[in-house]
């Protein structure tokens, strides 16, 4: 509880707040572990929600329309070279395509959402939610860095993370660290990419021949707007955003260290090498294509 109370404060950034979740989760534990996913997946819709009453409509349909190809090529991609990986690595087929469509939308939601879709059991879908919050907890740390290295402007990082970084979670919290237009382009096309989950869902029931099972729909990217809205037009809610924001920050930073208290040796252990070296390879060619293209084309 004092974790909890103390990533609540300003004193704690989202870096530090994975780590420290990382570190309880090594050597002390989570205690209410059973509980963690369900936290932290209202956690980050409250976080989410609440950072869109920080937003301008205009300039996010602007950040939209600018990152709306690259959404649709890199989805596509990165589910396709993710499949062929896990088929060249003889990984589970659920598995494999669990950790491509995670790498490919939006990491935890993603998997939460497909995963009943094909029918994958407990084992399948926590060996993809290890894989994917493992290198989300890299990419935190080590893509600001990267942004700051190579001189990219708040713009061009925030396209870069938002399609290169697997959880929504992570998007925010690396793009927030490099800056508040950075964080306005991340968040808008992160979670325009969370749409593509509908019909990534569709597809999915027709590759597994599950058609019997429901869809989730993420409602809470149709909160996200409507806070934009707000924000965008309403005057009375413009005085009292900037409160909102903070406390959407510290449920954000809060989200991210209940993440790293969840990745225990158990998780680590159950992932195994070769979905681990799935994850990578996909990560690894995503960000690179994704770089270069922001370079040549941005």
């Amino acid at each position: 509880m004092f974790f909890v109370v103390l990533c609540l404060s300003p004193l704690i950034s989202p870096p530090v707040a994975l780590l420290m979740g990382l570190i309880i989760a090594q050597f002390i534990g989570h205690p209410y572990l059973n509980l963690n996913h369900k936290a932290t997946h209202i956690l980050l819709q409250v976080s989410v929600v609440g950072l869109g009453f920080g937003m301008n409509v205009n300039s996010a349909l602007e950040a939209g329309k600018e990152g709306f190809i690259f959404t649709i090529v890199s989805i596509v991609g990165t589910i396709i070279i993710g499949v062929l990986l896990g088929k060249l690595l003889k990984i589970d087929d659920k598995i494999s395509y669990l950790i491509a469509t995670g790498t490919a939308i939006c990491g935890g939601s993603a998997i939460a959402a497909i995963s009943p879709v094909i029918k994958a059991n407990e084992k399948q879908i926590s060996v993809a939610l290890g894989t994917i919050f493992i290198f989300n907890s890299v990419a935190l740390v080590l893509f600001p860095i990267v942004g700051h290295y190579l001189n990219l402007s708040e713009s061009q990082f925030g396209l870069w993370c938002a399609i290169a970084i697997h959880d929504t979670s992570s998007v925010v919290g690396a793009a927030e660290k490099y800056g508040p237009h950075a964080l306005e382009v991340a968040t808008t096309i992160k979670l325009a990419r969370a749409l593509w989950i509908i019909p990534i869902a569709f597809l999915s029931t027709l590759i597994f021949k599950s058609k019997e099972t429901k869809i989730k729909i993420p409602y809470f990217i149709g909160l996200f707007v409507l806070a934009m809205i707000a924000n965008t037009y309403i005057p009375l809610v413009q005085n009292y955003s900037h409160y909102i924001t903070s406390f959407a920050k510290a449920t954000l930073t809060l989200t991210l260290f209940l993440i790293g208290c969840g990745l225990s040796k158990k998780v680590l252990v159950s992932v195994g090498f070769k979905p681990l070296v799935q994850g990578i390879l996909i990560w690894i060619i995503i960000s690179a294509a994704t770089l270069w293209a922001i370079y040549s084309l941005v």
